[in-house]
């Protein structure tokens, strides 16, 4: 009953906000001919109110144009292969000169993949950049079968394929693991698709190391209490109906329950904001609240075996992971140049999780292997925000350009 408690409230809320949204936009009139304190904190409220839901719609890149030397690029979003779950997304540019071409692999965890809009953007300039966008699993038909972990290592392999010998891979966050897997899967049977590099950022390679708040979380019950409480079943008015899902809007409780207190306070000040009529500043934050109450729907069997494999039994680092029965060496490695980056204060992925590849690659000659600790930044700033621009994203570009 979660998702259909979750969607009765959500309807109960929906013409609410229609409502406060038509009045904040009739007070426009007024303010603009006569603007007092009560006119402004009541027009505030009910922006507030009309702000107050989530949304599964992903939403726009909106990465319009570059700048590449000298002159102005426009990007064009290009379908480059599309599945039921995901699409291989490209962002392409008009130019002569061939550049790079690199695979950003999108974490699949109750966010759409425009959260890496940031490094996207960063790394179109010097790249020919695809993006894994994953789709939404509520709008996934139950015909089109099961996506657990094995089918997102599959989804991997066949986008690297479709780009060709000599890509690139930039993996972020939790999808750390599955393109190690890829890699070393390719590698081991002589893919000629198989990347010149891959970059891991802030991913849970081996989350025995330094357990965070969310990696004891998965440890501290059995995987029968994540199947029973957590899952949902997708209502019948979606595409997907009946497909048992983890919804995003679960997975986003988690996330803000972990700083309760700097999202109310965020919130209290984009009020005050909009009352003192900072729409400048205002929209920074509603920007970002924007993206961040996106949510995505993950089939549940990703999830479970994602918390299970991962999180829960470190598969992987044990070496015991097996890919459709087929045990999975990442000592198979040994021509993928191998990039991992770290944030020092990530309580998401702590210091030492995704360093980890290093020891798990240990056939990878030294010069091949190079790892980046990022001072000052938590897991956000690894891959978005000034130090990602200005200090992680130079080392990436070199290792790309010297792989390529």
């Amino acid at each position: 009953m979660l998702y259909q408690a979750f969607q009765a409230q959500a309807d109960v809320m929906a013409p609410i906000r229609e409502i406060a949204r038509g009045q904040y936009e009739g007070l426009k009139v007024w303010r603009g001919k006569s603007e007092t304190p009560a006119l402004a904190h009541m027009s505030a409220a009910l922006e507030m109110i009309s702000r107050a839901g989530l949304s599964h719609s992903r939403p726009p890149y909106g990465i319009d144009a570059v700048t590449v030397g000298n002159r102005e690029v426009a990007i064009t979003e290009e379908p480059a292969l599309v599945s039921p779950f995901g699409t291989l997304l490209h962002f392409k540019k008009d130019i002569e000169a061939a550049q790079p071409r690199v695979m950003i692999v999108a974490p699949l965890s109750g966010h759409f993949a425009t959260l890496l809009r940031s490094t996207v953007r960063t790394m179109l300039p010097d790249h020919d950049v695809y993006i894994t966008d994953w789709h939404n699993a509520r709008d996934v038909s139950l015909a089109d079968g099961r996506f657990g972990f094995e089918e997102y290592v599959d989804h991997l392999i066949q986008f690297l394929e479709h780009l060709g010998p000599g890509a690139h891979v930039v993996a972020v966050c939790q999808p750390c693991v599955q393109a190690l897997v890829a890699v070393s899967l390719m590698e081991e049977g002589k893919n000629p698709a198989k990347p010149s590099s891959m970059t891991l950022m802030a991913g849970p390679v081996d989350t025995r190391i330094s357990p965070t708040e969310v990696n004891k979380l998965a440890t501290t019950r059995p995987i029968e209490w994540f199947e029973n409480n957590l899952l949902a079943t997708v209502p019948a008015r979606y595409v997907g109906a009946g497909r048992r899902v983890y919804p995003g809007f679960v997975q986003l409780n988690a996330f803000m329950s972990m700083n309760k207190e700097r999202h109310i306070k965020a919130h209290r000040e984009l009020y005050q904001l909009l009352a003192a009529g900072e729409t400048d500043k205002a929209e920074v934050v509603k920007t970002f609240y924007d993206e961040y109450f996106a949510v995505l729907d993950l089939p549940a069997e990703f999830y479970i075996e994602t918390v299970n494999w991962v999180f829960q039994r470190a598969l992987l680092p044990r070496g015991e992971l097996t890919y459709r029965g087929h045990k999975v060496d990442p000592r198979a490695v040994t021509r993928t140049a191998l990039l991992t980056v770290e944030g020092e204060r990530d309580d998401i992925c702590a210091v030492g999780q995704t360093l980890a590849a290093h020891d798990l690659c240990s056939r990878l000659r030294p010069y091949l292997k190079r790892h980046h600790l990022q001072a000052g930044v938590g897991h956000y700033g690894v891959f978005s925000g000034r130090r990602w621009e200005n200090q992680i994203y130079p080392l990436v570009r070199n290792v790309i350009l010297a792989s390529d």
